[in-house]
């Protein structure tokens, strides 16, 4: 065997050309090693299709490196050595080529890092430059401050980068941020375009093949499977969305329509999460399509901020927080995840939309997640640790860096308001606003207390009442506090009376 001079461990989100530990590799001297194992397809039950995304785009990747004069072990899930860990995967690797240096981007996994480390090895670690933040950068920022807010730091992001900024440093429209024009209904007959879909080739069938031989028990549909895999792939779905979806997602990225999972959505998130596209390409590609005339601004701002904003913000909390920040539970929440977030069976038409397009799909867009699927997780008081790991598994895009501050911040305000300044909760009222669900439901969101009455409606005052002590105080609940002392007597226990009762069904496993 040759002489191995560096070992470069590449992991299964990290599928970038331009990846700060594959810089300066010798095709002689080096070696990419990448491997697919079981202890990270399977520490939560994640869906057959995300397991497959992953391992296909890494043999695809593991291929182009190959072509491109690089050196690659690959160690496939059915390898008959494979240790089935990333630790042990290095280990073994390390053993056998004896490099002088070993080298390795930062994860996206504080648990995996954390277990790399504890090897005692050598390592030399890179920072993930794939970010327009580093850790460095977001803990000098953070330092100091007892709250942080989004906002704040994505001025920052705005500054640094210069997208959308003017000549004298001021934001271009004159405000940073355009989301109150943002949260549009989708009104009767605009029609979403048809979603951009990618057949599967051969090394895809194979990894399909694999995977429902290993993870059938795993809850999702394997047989929808139509996402990009290459990175060719990817910029041709991130193409599509320029020309179709765009224009339209400021406007209509809030909104929820029945038997439309994706409306005007990129589906780009799982592709830029693993490596396939460049986060500062994307954000020049949608600064250049408001400049040209072909978008409006708060399509333009809104995209960029979720991308510089929200998605970095996240990543600098995680990092600068964990490990103690999983550990949040501000509620003191203990309530079992009910059977049908792995099912959808349920009479609630919304979360039976979200969790069965989640299921088919793989994915779900941000309303739903918040507004829907984690409105109902914080109104009931499930367990923060149970609705995280469901997210974690259960979407395609979700890797713990991104899933746990969004789901345990922000969805369970489980960290009693670091991330985010209050809790998103909400009664059924606002599903009916930004969707059609409630139409086709069994449940009618006019009524409150009665038998049919909506859930989410006596849910909601529920959830208020039972936690008045912790919310009261915060400013951005005055209003729905003195909307609640305001409500007579008798309607505050009707609507807890009602409330009392779902729950009970819940403990009893009765779906509703």
């Amino acid at each position: 065997m040759k002489k191995t001079r560096r070992l470069c461990l590449v992991l299964g989100d990290q599928l970038s050309f331009d990846l700060a530990s594959l810089k300066g590799l010798d095709s002689e001297l080096d070696v990419v090693l990448l491997v697919e194992v079981m202890e990270e397809a399977s520490h939560v039950p994640h869906h057959p299709q995300k397991i497959t995304l992953i391992f296909s785009a890494m043999r695809h990747f593991a291929e182009a490196l190959r072509q491109r004069g690089s050196r690659v072990q690959y160690i496939a899930l059915d390898d008959p050595h494979n240790t089935g860990s990333v630790p042990g995967e290095l280990q073994r690797w390390q053993s056998l080529l004896q490099p002088e240096e070993l080298h390795l981007t930062e994860c996206g996994d504080w648990r995996l890092e954390q277990s790399i480390k504890d090897l005692g090895l050598p390592v030399q670690w890179h920072a993930d430059s794939r970010f327009l933040c580093s850790r460095v950068e977001f803990s000098a920022w953070a330092k100091g401050k007892k709250q942080l807010r989004m906002e704040f730091f994505y001025r920052e992001m705005r500054r640094k980068s210069g997208l959308l900024i003017n000549g004298d440093g001021t934001p271009v429209g004159g405000a940073w941020n355009f989301d109150a024009e943002n949260r549009k209904a989708l009104p009767k007959g605009v029609k979403p375009p048809y979603p951009a879909r990618f057949c599967a080739d051969s090394i895809t069938r194979e990894v399909i093949a694999l995977v429902s031989k290993h993870f059938s028990h795993h809850y999702g549909s394997l047989d929808t499977f139509d996402y990009p895999v290459t990175h060719a792939e990817a910029q041709a779905l991130w193409d599509y969305f320029l020309d179709y979806g765009l224009a339209a997602f400021g406007d209509y990225q809030d909104a929820m329509a029945s038997d439309e999972p994706f409306l005007f959505h990129a589906r780009i998130s799982a592709a830029l999460n693993i490596g396939l596209l460049d986060l500062r390409q994307l954000c020049s590609d949608v600064e250049a399509a408001y400049w040209s005339g072909s978008i409006a601004l708060n399509a333009a701002e809104g995209f960029i901020r979720q991308l510089i904003g929200w998605r970095e913000y996240v990543r600098g909390v995680y990092w600068l927080k964990m490990p103690d920040y999983a550990s949040g539970n501000l509620f003191g929440n203990s309530r079992p995840l009910p059977e049908f977030y792995w099912t959808g069976d349920t009479q609630m038409n919304c979360m039976h939309q979200a969790i069965g397009h989640s299921l088919v799909h793989a994915y779900a867009h941000h309303i739903q997640r918040l507004m829907v699927t984690g409105n109902f997780a914080l109104l009931v008081g499930v367990a923060p640790s149970q609705i995280c790991d469901w997210y974690l598994a259960i979407y395609m895009d979700a890797f713990d860096w991104v899933e746990l501050p969004n789901t345990l911040g922000m969805v369970m305000h489980a960290d009693g308001g670091y991330l985010g300044s209050k809790p998103y909760c909400a009664s059924g009222q606002y599903i009916k606003r930004m969707s059609d669900y409630c139409r086709d439901c069994a449940y009618k969101v006019s009524e409150s207390t009665s038998e049919d009455a909506c859930p989410f409606n006596s849910l909601y005052w529920h959830f208020l009442m039972r936690h008045r002590d912790l919310l009261r105080g915060n400013q951005r609940m005055a209003m729905v506090y003195r909307n609640l002392d305001r409500m007579p007597d008798a309607k505050q226990q009707a609507l807890w009376q009602r409330g009392q009762d779902l729950l009970a069904k819940l403990d009893a496993g009765e779906a509703f």
